[in-house]
């Protein structure tokens, strides 16, 4: 117990030695315990508590509250993306090629560094996609993997916020928010039941969208590999493979779903339903990190027919 304490205490002291002093004393970030606390209560709630519960009891109908959610979600995206916009790549201050992080307590910096914790926050928010699932009795959509993306994501974008808030890596948070707005509105269309399908014809082409966003943050990424930039090469590594390794995976997911159309209607089990067991993979409101596959909070679609009462 008292390695354990001062292996702790030990911690404490690195995180205030190194960590930026603008954010500190912001909300959960002095410690990385409390958010650590907070994913694993997620997991057990998602993975044990949720399913307890739910076990004799009736889908919850959660048409309105999932409208209203998405909506909150893609104005909740639109704010993030002009704000880390505005405070740095809508206005010159941003460098494309080699961003490093600014220490000042300048407005314009701190509004990234605000923007930096708010997105930070919206890493909470998108638990309710895996409640839904949960009070709609959608068990199987919460995959291990699916858990686990949403589980380490606010601990992973803690450190940035805690060691280099602002800076290169901030390009991501840009090119992810955009997705999420254009996403989260077709969730929303989703959710309002079969009648919107003839305007969601556009699914194919929001992959692609999700597709090209991970070239473009692994090109700006790994260029800091090959050039000389004040920013630390962990966050690039860390940002450049999570990239790679969604894309090379959604890469794959676009081939499955929209190549060789005779063989998939020839095919007697749902597409959807062939992936999942192949790939054992199941996302959030059909998004990983903001990547689309085919959920809509708990909706889940076949190729080419809803099913009714979604």
């Amino acid at each position: 117990m008292a390695l354990i304490l001062q292996y702790i205490n030990d911690m404490h002291i690195f995180m205030d030695k190194y960590g930026d002093p603008r954010t500190n004393p912001w909300l959960l970030m002095s410690s990385p315990f409390p958010t650590l606390l907070i994913c694993l209560s997620y997991v057990y709630l998602v993975k044990v508590l949720g399913p307890r519960f739910m076990e004799n009891r009736k889908p919850y109908e959660l048409k309105n509250l999932l409208i209203a959610y998405n909506f909150l979600q893609v104005v909740f995206s639109t704010w993030l993306f002009y704000e880390i916009g505005a405070a740095g790549w809508f206005t010159g201050r941003y460098s494309f090629q080699c961003q490093p992080v600014d220490h000042s307590k300048h407005p314009q910096t701190m509004r990234m560094v605000h923007a930096c914790w708010w997105y930070y926050f919206s890493k909470f928010t998108e638990f309710f996609d895996t409640i839904f699932f949960v009070l709609r009795k959608k068990f199987d959509h919460v995959s291990t993997l699916h858990v686990i993306h949403h589980g380490v994501m606010p601990m992973s974008v803690w450190f940035g916020v805690k060691f280099t808030p602002g800076g290169h890596s901030t390009f991501f948070g840009l090119l992810n928010t955009f997705v999420h707005i254009i996403m989260y509105t077709y969730y929303m269309l989703a959710a309002m039941g079969p009648h919107m399908r003839k305007y969601l014809w556009w699914k194919k082409y929001l992959t692609t969208l999700q597709m090209v966003q991970f070239v473009g943050i692994m090109v700006h990424a790994f260029q800091l590999l090959f050039i000389e930039c004040d920013y630390p090469r962990a966050f690039v590594w860390w940002i450049g493979m999570h990239a790679v390794m969604f894309f090379f995976l959604f890469k794959d997911f676009y081939n499955q779903s929209y190549s060789k159309p005779k063989a998939r209607a020839k095919s007697p089990v749902p597409v959807q339903t062939k992936i999942e067991d192949v790939m054992d993979i199941t996302y959030k409101n059909g998004v990983k990190n903001g990547y689309a596959i085919g959920h809509t909070n708990g909706l889940v679609r076949a190729r080419t027919v809803l099913p009714a009462g979604n």
